[in-house]
């Protein structure tokens, strides 16, 4: 007998011939409103079975690439910067090993531990980030590390014209007027990510996607919903047109299931999970 595991469907090559190596991040201390996040690793992977390794809408299928899940981190809660060193020291051995890193989060901080890592691997590192927050604040209720502060720590890492948002739709004044100074910021759709795809060819790129880029009406299993966002084919069209850069990191965060029994939410997150492994994948081989 082997030993029964739970993967993500289509996630179950060796170790040392994966391409791409998932890890689920469940973290959600710094959650501000509805917590339940660290639970959604383990619901992905578990619902992914109801869903197909092939994909009609790329015609690709899972099955043909090389993708290893290698479970969840024993992460410390109540700690973030803990938390954020295991994530960024896992995140690192991948890379070490000449393969490329995607979490399933988790709340959006934890992107904090996994772009640490990838950014000492490639020091002109730019990030492309699908929400429908800022998460620009300097702090938030007086903490510096939160998943309302995450895309600030991450230019304290890399600094101006780096960061590229898309999709956001909500935060505070004095973030919208910092952002026009030191990231792109596409609110409310995808409308010039095209220019954005071109404009980074040949550069590495971490893909960040905290799924209430979605709007709730098809999405509303997140802890922090905002009406006004984008459908599922939109953010599929916007996945693919990203996966045609270098991406040397990537998550998806913020399904939090608890708050749709139905289980709808999970669903799409495994198929917008599944939809980013391909366009990833079919770049690489």
């Amino acid at each position: 007998m082997n030993q029964n595991v739970e993967t993500f469907i289509g996630c179950d090559c060796p170790y040392e011939e994966a391409k791409i190596v998932l890890f689920g991040a469940p973290f959600d201390s710094t959650t501000s409103f509805r917590p339940g996040t660290r639970f959604a690793s383990r619901a992905i992977r578990g619902d992914s079975f109801g869903i197909e390794t092939y994909s009609p809408y790329q015609d690709l299928d899972l099955e043909d690439y090389s993708v290893f899940d290698s479970g969840d981190l024993e992460l410390c809660f109540g700690n973030s910067p803990k938390a954020l060193e295991q994530i960024q020291a896992h995140t690192a051995k991948i890379l070490s090993d000449g393969k490329i890193p995607g979490m399933i989060g988790g709340e959006h901080l934890v992107t904090l531990g996994a772009v640490r890592a990838v950014a000492e691997r490639y020091p002109d590192l730019c990030v492309i980030h699908f929400d429908a927050h800022t998460d620009l604040r300097q702090e938030y209720l007086g903490e510096t590390l939160s998943h309302a502060t995450v895309m600030r720590r991450v230019w304290d890492l890399l600094g101006d014209g780096r960061i590229y948002q898309f999709g956001i739709r909500s935060g505070e004044r004095a973030e919208f007027q910092w952002a026009k100074e030191h990231v792109f910021t596409n609110p409310f759709n995808f409308d010039r990510l095209d220019h954005v795809v071109e404009s980074l060819q040949g550069k590495p790129v971490y893909f960040s996607i905290d799924l209430d880029v979605l709007d709730p009406s098809v999405f509303p299993g997140t802890g922090t919903p905002e009406a006004g966002g984008v459908t599922f084919l939109e953010l599929l069209h916007a996945i693919e047109q990203v996966g045609n850069l270098q991406i040397v990191g990537f998550d998806i965060n913020e399904l939090s299931p608890i708050y749709d029994q139905s289980g709808a939410s999970t669903a799409l997150a495994c198929k917008v999970l599944r939809e980013l492994l391909l366009a990833i994948s079919s770049k690489l081989f």
